[in-house]
């Protein structure tokens, strides 16, 4: 059974480009082993994050992260079954939502700027489509 899980957190010492090379190399090796698929959206210091796949690999996954002493004030948003994956094709894609149009983030924050705790896990989707739509999100 397909899971998606969208959780947010904050980085615990800042989040420095090393830091987030190094979520995100671990990241892309875990998830390519374990057949899971997501996007890692960052903004400051916080992250917001889609996990999609097999139940327990996700919820396994979702544990180590809760975990990690790199993440603070991680707080789960949504986890639900789904029929197919949103993001098949990426083992963990990326988007820096600093570098986004703040137009982009109003439509569905309510604030111009990133607070993945202040919005739906809806909006998130949406806001993540929408930054496909516009090749805002690297693989």
């Amino acid at each position: 059974m397909l899971v998606r899980l969208i959780y947010a957190s904050h980085a615990a010492d800042g989040l420095t480009p090393a830091v987030l090379d190094t979520i995100l190399q671990q990241s892309r090796s875990h998830n390519q082993a374990h057949g899971i698929t997501g996007v890692l959206c960052f903004g400051g210091s916080a992250f917001v994050q889609v996990l999609e796949g097999e139940r327990s690999a996700v919820s396994a996954l979702y544990n180590r992260i809760v975990s990690d002493a790199r993440h603070e004030r991680v707080e789960l948003l949504d986890f639900s079954e789904i029929i197919e994956r949103q993001f098949s094709g990426w083992t963990m894609g990326q988007v820096n939502l600093g570098k986004v149009n703040p137009s982009i983030l109003l439509r569905y924050l309510p604030r111009a700027e990133f607070d993945p705790y202040a919005c739906s896990s809806q909006a998130i989707l949406r806001l993540v489509d929408e930054l496909i739509a516009t090749a805002a999100i690297n693989k």
